[in-house]
């Protein structure tokens, strides 16, 4: 049997915390892939973050040898997937350089919605899927309840879906055996021209940029002049190899593997994610058609708290961006934040955790401001404008109309909380698209809902309003005609544009009171009366007054005529007004850091 008979290329794929790091780990550590003393749960699992939080952020590619039952040996490149709603991206990524996917469902929680968008994902890429209950050691696990959804939806029959508890091992030998019997072999010709998906990348100090390439066509071995198609950069292999799981190098990798590449490119900009490989003397026709791009749906505003720190942060996202394809990022500049970037998400979560690597990993000192989404901007000469930045707003124009984007929201959950969840979606703005029932206990309801609403905090209320039960996918639907105004805050009549965000008309007051209500709290008082101000254009919708620092004057006079002290106050209340006319309100830093800090 030659050797790209023998290699079978899969992803892991299921909802958030259904067990796929844990099969990982079962993997490894049944074909001794890693020693035993080495060995450790989530494995794979190597940021600190993906540890403390207990959820898998970034794709993990590793090669396993395993030897079956007909005493050959098949090389398994096994990439383990996130599962949260906004690492959706990093799934797709990976589908596209294998040629199977198991799809693990947990035998207590059955299928979720995410379950289901990565079903999807995987039928999209003409995947061959291996349904798995997992958990079926746990004394709630419920196997043929579960068993009964996966038939319905992705139309097999009860012996083709393997039972397994990943924490015991038990069924893994023999779902292993399937892997190898029912994942096929990848398709290529180890004649033809090279071509090379980069489906991850990361940024080696020393290194620099190392490819995570899955080949196609042909073969490529050190000393290899090749060629990045999209960018039309040539250079020089200077180190290919594999992950087992550590970057092991060899001579050279054939059609079907999965492995990294080295050329020596210091420069980030020049290594893109999806871009296809070929050599620079035997050229590919054409280039590989990769995988969707992510189109990011969250945007905030990130700079150094020390303006000095501008230029490692520059260099930080730029680093981070090859380990990271959805993450979008321009240059921006703010009167009271200085230098920065406008910086585009995912999701709420995906922000966080590039937010918390560039602090740990570059060790920075940031500040984000209020997420939010893109606008649609028309105005009446028919122009269109994106506004991705409350600063950008257009205010001296008339306006058509501005459009917002909306989402499908799917949201699956025990049938008991259907009032609950339709309340929220209600009070959300969400329109009601479809409800059905997969099985008699479990709803599946279908709301058009805006992107603005579901960001923020509609995960954390769906769960709380569920018990936890509920889950929740979403997909861009398009952009609706919305009633959308600038909402303003203003000290002492000056609009402070880092506290400008845009907002629906119907929750502009009650943002409004909000905002000028913490701006109370947060801005130290002067020496003078501080008017904080939230405006719709020149209407003033919220106010609070911050009151003068008042200093006793009179401390020192003691006995003598009563005009005396009310010549000094009158002196002082000269003063205060002369001084509210010149004086400027300095905003410290730490009140943005307070104020933009999300819940």
């Amino acid at each position: 049997m030659n050797k790209i008979k023998r290699i079978r290329n899969f992803s892991i794929i299921a909802h958030i915390d259904h067990g796929k790091s844990t099969l990982a780990d079962r993997f490894l550590e049944i074909t001794k892939t890693v020693p035993d003393r080495e060995m450790a749960e989530q494995y794979l699992d190597d940021m600190d973050l993906e540890r403390e939080k207990g959820i898998t952020i970034k794709a993990h590619a590793v090669r396993i040898l395993y030897k079956s039952n007909d005493k050959n040996v098949y090389i398994f490149n096994l990439i383990d997937t996130p599962g949260h709603v906004d690492f959706t991206y990093e799934v797709s990524r990976s589908l596209a350089a294998c040629e199977g996917a198991l799809l693990v469902v947990d035998a207590v929680q059955g299928v979720q919605a995410q379950t289901l968008a990565n079903i999807y994902l995987a039928l999209e890429n003409k995947l061959k899927i291996i349904p798995i209950i997992n958990k079926i050691d746990l004394s709630q696990a419920r196997p043929e309840f579960v068993s009964d959804q996966l038939m319905d939806i992705l139309n097999v029959k009860r012996d083709e879906i393997s039972l397994v508890s990943a924490k015991t091992g038990e069924g893994v030998s023999k779902l292993m055996e399937r892997i190898v019997r029912d994942i096929p072999s990848p398709k290529g010709d180890n004649n033809e021209p090279l071509q090379a998906l980069i489906f991850d990348s990361i940024y080696n100090l020393y290194r620099g940029v190392v490819a995570f390439i899955r080949i196609k066509n042909g073969f490529i071995e050190k000393g290899n002049e090749i060629e990045m198609m999209a960018k039309n950069v040539s250079t020089t292999v200077e180190e290919i190899g594999i992950f087992s799981p550590k970057m092991t190098s060899l001579n050279k990798l054939s059609t079907g593997e999965v492995g990294y590449l080295i050329a020596g490119l210091k420069d980030v900009q020049k290594v893109v994610v999806g871009d296809t490989v070929t050599g620079a003397n035997f050229k590919a026709s054409s280039p590989l058609t990769g995988y969707r791009e992510p189109k990011p749906m969250v945007y905030c505003g990130l700079y150094p708290v020390d303006g000095g720190q501008y230029e490692l942060l520059k260099d930080s996202i730029s680093k981070l961006k090859l380990n990271d394809a959805a993450l979008y990022f321009e240059p921006e500049t703010s009167p009271n934040l200085g230098f920065g970037f406008r910086c585009g998400f995912l999701g709420l979560l995906h922000m966080d955790i590039v937010i918390e690597r560039l602090k740990r990993e570059y060790d920075l000192d940031l500040l984000a401001t209020i997420p939010q989404v893109e606008y649609r901007v028309i105005t009446h000469t028919g122009e269109e404008i994106l506004v991705k930045n409350p600063i950008d707003f257009p205010t001296n124009i008339q306006l058509e109309k501005v459009e917002e984007p909306y989402v499908i929201a799917t949201i699956y959950s025990p049938d008991e909380y259907i009032g609950s969840i339709m309340d929220l979606c209600t009070e959300k703005r969400g329109e009601f698209l479809n409800m059905s029932y997969p099985s008699p206990s479990k709803v599946h309801l279908e709301y058009e809902i805006p992107l603005s609403e579901i960001i923020v905090d509609f995960f954390d209320l769906l769960k709380s309003k569920t018990q936890g039960y509920g889950s929740l996918d979403y997909e861009l639907s398009g952009y609706k005609k919305s009633d959308i105004i600038k909402l303003n805050i203003k000290l002492e009549g000056k609009t402070i544009d880092a506290f400008s965000l845009m907002i629906h008309r119907d929750k502009a007051y009650r943002k409004g009171r909000e905002l000028t209500k913490r701006l109370k709290e947060l801005i130290p008082r002067q020496l003078f009366q501080v008017a904080i101000q939230a405006a719709i254009g020149k209407r003033v919708i919220a106010r609070e007054t911050i009151p003068a620092r008042r200093k006793d004057v009179t401390a020192k006079l003691y006995g003598g005529d009563v005009t005396r002290k009310r010549k000094l106050l009158e002196k002082q209340k000269t003063g205060k007004k002369k001084l509210k006319k010149v004086g400027r309100v300095e905003v410290p830093s730490e009140i943005f850091r307070t104020l933009f800090e999300i819940k």
